[in-house]
This record gives C-alpha cells, sequence and structure tokens, in this order.
C-alpha cells in the first residue's frame, strides 16, 4: 500500500515566498502582541489601584488564545488559512481597541474583555508555525517551521522598546500615555492583515489539499494501491476541535506530538511567570530582572533555526527527547538558585527557553507529518487549544505553589512534567519512527 506525499522534491518557489510573507507576518504580529503586554499589566494595576489583579489581564489574554484557536480552526478547515489568520488578527485589533478604551474609562471588565479578544494575534502567531510546514519537503519541514518561529523573535524585541516613543503619541492623540504601545499594536496588526491579504496567495493549507489529490490520482493511474485514509477525511469532519482530537489520538507520532507541545508549554510558563517574583524577594531591581528575561526569551526563538535543522536531520522524537532533557536540567538548575540574580537563576531560564524551543518545534513537525492536509487544521486547532490551556493551568498553579511553598517546589514539580515528556517518547516511540 502506498502513502502519497503530495510535496514536489525540488524546492518549491510558492513554498519560499510563504515563509517571507508568514515571517513577515510573524514579526508584525510580535510587535503588536510585545507592545500592548509591557503595558498590559500596568494599565490593569491604575484601573483597579492594587496590584492583586493586575495579572489576570495576562491570563484572560492566554485563555483567549486558546478558546479563539476553536473558531480558527473550523474556518481553516473550510476556507484554508488566510482566512483563519486574518480572524485572529482582526479580533487582537478589536482588543487593542477595547484596551484603550478600558483606560479611559476607567473600566477593569472591559479591560479583561479586550484582553481575551487580544489573544487572537498569539493564536495567529501560533498557527503560522504550521501554515509555513504545509508545502514543505518532508525533509525540511522542521527547518521551514522554525523560521518562522525564529521571527518572533525580531517582534518581541522591537515590540518593548516602543514603549517610550509610544507616550508623545498617546498624548497627542489625548489618550492616556500608557495607551500609546497599544496604538502602535493597531498599526502593526492592521498592516499584517494587509501583508496576509495581497501576498499570502495561493493559500498554504489550500494548495497542499490539491497537490494531494493529484498525487493520489497520479498513483490510481498507475496502477499503485493508495492509503485510502488520504481520501476518507473532508474539510468539513476535520475542521472540529473534537475531531481533531480523535485524528490526534488515532495516530501515535501526532499524540507524541501534542504531549510534547502541552507539557513542554506547561513546564516553560508555569516557572517563567514566577521567576520575576522570586528575584524580587532577594532584591534584585528591574533591570536585572528585565535581563533575566530577555536572556529567556533569547533562548526561546534565538536557536530556532538550529533547532528546526536538528529536527530535519536527527528526527523529530530525539529533539522531543532533547527538549525534554534541557527542561529537566533547566528546573533541576532552578531549585537550587537563590532569591535575588543570580547565575545559576539565568542559566536555568537560558536553559528554560531553549528547552522549550526544542519541544515547540519538534512536536509541531511529529503532529504535522503525521495527518493527511485534510486533517491538520482540526487537530493543530486542538493542539494550541491544549497548549493554552496547559499554560493557563500552569500559572495559575504556580503562583499557588511557590505562595505555599516555594519557587524550588515550583522548579521541582516543573522536573515531572520534562521527565513526563520523556517517559511519553520512550512508550510512544514505536508509533512515531523518526518523526519525518
Amino acid at each position: 500500500m502506498t502513502t502519497v506525499d503530495q510535496t514536489p522534491a525540488t524546492r518549491d518557489p510558492i513554498q519560499r515566498r510563504t515563509l517571507g510573507v508568514l515571517s513577515t507576518t510573524q514579526v508584525l504580529g510580535g510587535v503588536g502582541l510585545a507592545a500592548g503586554i509591557a503595558v498590559g499589566s500596568l494599565i490593569a494595576e491604575d484601573i483597579t489601584g492594587s496590584p492583586t489583579f493586575a495579572g489576570l489581564g495576562g491570563t484572560f489574554q492566554v485563555l483567549g488564545s486558546a478558546l479563539i484557536a476553536i473558531p480558527i480552526a473550523r474556518i481553516m478547515a473550510a476556507r484554508g488559512r488566510r482566512p483563519g489568520l486574518l480572524l485572529g488578527y482582526a479580533l487582537a485589533m478589536i482588543g487593542a481597541v477595547l484596551l484603550i478604551t478600558s483606560a479611559v474609562v476607567e473600566n477593569f471588565p472591559l479591560l479583561l474583555l479586550g484582553s481575551l479578544c487580544f489573544g487572537g494575534a498569539t493564536t495567529s502567531n501560533s498557527q503560522s508555525r504550521f501554515a509555513a510546514a504545509d508545502l514543505a519537503a518532508p525533509e525540511h519541514r522542521g527547518r521551514d517551521l522554525s523560521v518562522v518561529v525564529w521571527a518572533t523573535t525580531i517582534g518581541s524585541v522591537l515590540g518593548p522598546n516602543l514603549v517610550g516613543p509610544a507616550q508623545p503619541v498617546a498624548r497627542a492623540l489625548g489618550l492616556p500615555e500608557l495607551t500609546g504601545p497599544f496604538v502602535f499594536s493597531l498599526i502593526a496588526l492592521a498592516l499584517a492583515i494587509v501583508v496576509l491579504v495581497i501576498w499570502l496567495r495561493p493559500d498554504p493549507l489550500l494548495l497542499s489539499r490539491e497537490r494531494e489529490a493529484t498525487a493520489i490520482a497520479g498513483a490510481a493511474a498507475r496502477g499503485e494501491t493508495v492509503d485510502q485514509e488520504s481520501g476518507t477525511h473532508t474539510a468539513a469532519e476535520t475542521g472540529g476541535i473534537r475531531q481533531g482530537l480523535r485524528d490526534i489520538r488515532e495516530h501515535r507520532p501526532a499524540l507524541l506530538g501534542l504531549i510534547t507541545l502541552a507539557l513542554g508549554h506547561a513546564t516553560m510558563v508555569s516557572m517563567m511567570v514566577m521567576t520575576p517574583l522570586h528575584m524580587r524577594h532577594g532584591h534584585a531591581d528591574l533591570e536585572l530582572i528585565g535581563l533575566v528575561i530577555s536572556i529567556h526569551i533569547l533562548g526561546m526563538f534565538a536557536f530556532s533555526p538550529l533547532v528546526g535543522i536538528a529536527v530535519d536531520r536527527l528526527g523529530a522524537v530525539t529533539m522531543a527527547r532533547v527538549g525534554g532533557g534541557i527542561l529537566l536540567l533547566a528546573t533541576v538548575t532552578g531549585i537550587f538558585a537563590a532569591e535575588g540574580f543570580s547565575v545559576p537563576l539565568t542559566v536555568a531560564l537560558l536553559l528554560l527557553g531553549l528547552g522549550w524551543s526544542c519541544t515547540l518545534i519538534s512536536g509541531s513537525t511529529l503532529l504535522t507529518a503525521a495527518l493527511r492536509p485534510a486533517q491538520r487544521a482540526g487537530a493543530q486547532g486542538s493542539a494550541d487549544l491544549l497548549m493554552g490551556l496547559a499554560a493557563g493551568g500552569g500559572g495559575a498553579l504556580a503562583g499557588v505553589i511557590v505562595a505555599q511553598a516555594s519557587y524550588s517546589t515550583l522548579a521541582a514539580a516543573d522536573g515531572v512534567l520534562a521527565v513526563s515528556i520523556l517517559i511519553a517518547t520512550v512508550v510512544l516511540v514505536r508509533g512515531a519512527g523518526s518523526g519525518r
């Protein structure tokens, strides 16, 4: 029985253009997100008059990114990547407007609603990595996916640096100074939409389905027995999250990819969000806290192309194990990191970012490679939904663990999650193979 591959063996010019477009929107979307996130908690504190609820905006944004993955998955399954990505960025623009309005009228529920919608940018940025893999040759799938992930670095660096220049812009518009970055977010997100509408053509997911159908027809004409599963899934059947989860459960490599993604994300987020508090308890100043978080972000994105190449050459399962091992090393280092600024804590956060990069790219590659193009949108939407819920749950539990015990206890608990990734690669590896 023959399983057809709809991806041309030669380097595809359409894929090169697609990567360029997606990388551009990733930069613009990253700028929009980072510029807004930099001041979101400060606006919340100003509205409520207390730091107690300052973190709820970020929590609602994570929740929004998870929930918005559901309609985006359905739209992508039915109509392709472009309209789904457009929906995420459009919702984020609505969220930015609501956030600005909440600061003007000092309304906290409106801020939470705006944060929920603003999470759409996170969803679209996340789904872009899957769009990068739609037309990728199997031997370059990890590399192409990682290029789009790496582009996030530029937006993440540029966004926070717009906080200063945004203040006079806000004053000129008669808005509170802290809302200035959201004005820049609106501009960046609008540009991302323009780029998608004009240049993301043809749609990579729709084209991959067409190529698969052509390959199946060609194989049938040659008298070859084709894997009939290729033709049993339609967009209507596979657009839902429930069907996506069923498809994942039926393919062990995809299940391994989902576990790697969700546990890797939960490990990273839960430890990262509590690090500033751990440092402040040791009287570290804001500059040092910012330095450690910047190094962490560097670990998350800067090495993505190297990780992608390693996934292609060594296999996604191997790199999932590497990612789990690096995350475990990060948590063990974190257990012994004293409060305040320290070299061990800085190393732990760098490793935490690098381990997350390995699990994100290897898990995404496993998930994509295991499924037919018609199955991918629903399954990938399911993965992002569970990743978001895992991150939200991990972040919430992290605060409880640190409040009731310690940062070291949190690091130890995260170590259990990292070990679970390693166990999954052993239990499911028979079905996953090399992940290509």
